[in-house]
């Protein structure tokens, strides 16, 4: 039902208790599985996840503003991929796209819905998700940082989407503070003193590194998987005042602040006011995603450390394109490089992410793929490489041929995103051309644009009036991609919300 006409199929792999080495067949593709005491020695994987950050915000990218030493050693070490997707151009869809295999004309989560106390729309219990296929594939599995995919003891909960572990973040809006009162261990308020409105303490995401790497301690001897959605560098911009800020303030020298909000940061409506004021949003912005690389480097160390590094596999995304507020500023950075367009938008700029790959004696180091791939792909990858078999109906298509230099890669024939905000927008990539639809709720102003990204990758010339024949073909893959869901309406009258619902990120 939802193979993007694709036949994705994962045949279940024998156990082998005779040799060393061996090559299975799995669906059309031969893997190779390392054999030790007889059973198969399966990888440990680490998948980071940005937060917000811009395709070109990172060296190995092009970025020449901010440094970001370890996740460029980390392209050097692995494979960079040069049209790898989001899910979506905000955070829960995407991390729902993301779990469940499925693009958002499929995946139950396409905005980010509100909920109270906390929380946002729950993922529910019916659909199969990548913390499920770790967990029964017999890896034990941990979350740290942003969830936004259901609140404590609902369906979405981590624990009920086949995470052992979790600690940070439950709800994304409270994420737009890194010095709140508390975070989540698993269903357990973890207290951080000496954080209110008035005192800034306990910078949060270095609580939640901290609780990563205990992880990858306790668990040195286990199969593991990690998701580790980080939470910079979202708005607010903050970030402790250290050496690394320090060189950034240094460099850019004064600059205009930010005057936002000081006290509660939520309307009746939950609806966000103003992040926090910052002085020099600039240099905390360059800081804030040092941070990251800064993490990244020490997670790599400790795997290094633990004896762990040629059986582990490291992956690095965003989750979507860079942000305008709280005194963002994605131009002086250029962060989408090329790309046109930003968070919020399904332009190139919004979507297209940077995505990277580290696996010792498989990808070949310092390697580059323009392979087309998506978010929903990582799910069956995942499949692939953990010998898992039979998948449910999903969208995805595994690109493990891509990650070992093999030659027998399926394409996708298409890309499809959806997006609730503004009107409603949809977009779809097939091979050189781009369709972007805007204001889909509202007939009498959708407009239908067309781009050739191979001869114009920015998306600067529309050319939907020359090329009638493919803007017709591309919106008709629009209206067989979509499928109705009533808690998210992309369409006037398809649920009791019929006009933009409150977006929160």
């Amino acid at each position: 039902m939802y193979r993007n006409n694709q036949n994705l199929k994962v045949i279940g792999i024998a156990h082998c208790f005779f040799c060393f080495f061996i090559f299975l067949a799995c669906g059309t593709q031969d893997k190779k599985h390392i054999v030790e005491e007889g059973k198969v020695q399966k990888p440990n994987i680490i998948y980071i996840l940005a937060d917000d950050l811009g395709y070109a915000d990172l060296g190995a990218y092009g970025q020449d503003k901010i440094e970001t030493p370890n996740l460029d050693k980390l392209a050097q070490q692995g494979m960079v991929f040069t049209n790898h997707y989001t899910g979506s151009t905000v955070c829960a869809p995407s991390r729902s796209s993301w779990l469940s295999g499925l693009h958002t004309g499929h995946t139950p989560i396409r905005g980010n819905k509100e909920l109270e106390p906390e929380g946002q729309e729950a993922m529910p219990d019916s659909v199969f998700t990548i913390g499920k296929l770790m967990k029964a594939s017999g890896y034990t599995t941990g979350a740290f940082g942003k969830w936004g995919l259901g609140f404590i003891d609902t369906p979405g909960d981590p624990k009920n989407q086949g995470f052992d572990y979790f600690f940070g973040y439950n709800c994304q809006r409270m994420a737009h503070r890194y010095y709140p009162e508390y975070l989540w261990e698993n269903q357990q308020k973890f207290s951080l003193e000496g954080n209110d409105w008035t005192q800034k303490e306990v910078y949060a995401q270095d609580v939640i590194h901290d609780k990563t790497m205990g992880f990858l301690e306790s668990n040195k001897d286990e199969q593991f998987f990690m998701f580790v959605p980080l939470v910079a560098p979202h708005a607010e911009l903050a970030v402790p005042n250290d050496e690394i800020f320090q060189k950034y303030r240094e460099r850019f020298g004064d600059e205009e602040p930010y005057i936002g909000k000081e006290g509660a940061d939520y309307g009746p409506d939950l609806e966000i006011i103003k992040y926090q004021s910052q002085d020099y949003p600039r240099a905390t912005y360059a800081a804030m995603v040092e941070r990251i690389d800064l993490y990244v480097g020490e997670i790599l160390k400790k795997v290094d450390a633990l004896g762990l590094s040629e059986n582990t596999i490291i992956m690095f995304a965003s989750d979507n394109g860079p942000h305008q507020e709280g005194g963002n500023d994605p131009d002086f950075f250029n962060s989408n490089g090329p790309y046109k367009g930003y968070k919020r938008d399904l332009y190139e700029g919004g979507i297209r992410t940077p995505f990277i790959v580290k696996w010792p004696g498989k990808v070949s180091p310092g390697s580059t793929t323009d392979h087309i791939s998506s978010f929903w792909d990582v799910l069956p990858t995942l499949a692939d490489i953990v010998g898992y078999g039979e998948l449910p109906d999903i969208d995805g298509i595994s690109f493990l041929p891509t990650l070992v230099n093999q030659k027998n890669q399926k394409q996708h024939q298409y890309l499809y995103w959806e997006f609730v905000e503004q009107g409603g927008k949809q977009a779809v990539r097939m091979g050189k051309w781009k369709a972007v639809k805007l204001q889909v709720r509202n007939a009498s102003r959708t407009t239908m644009e067309l781009y050739d990204l191979e001869n114009d990758p920015s998306e600067q010339n529309d050319l939907a009036m020359e090329f009638p024949e493919i803007v017709e073909e591309l919106k008709n893959i629009m209206e067989e991609s979509h499928t109705t869901n009533p808690v998210f309406p992309l369409f006037a009258h398809e649920g009791e919300e019929d006009t933009d619902i409150v977006i929160i990120d």
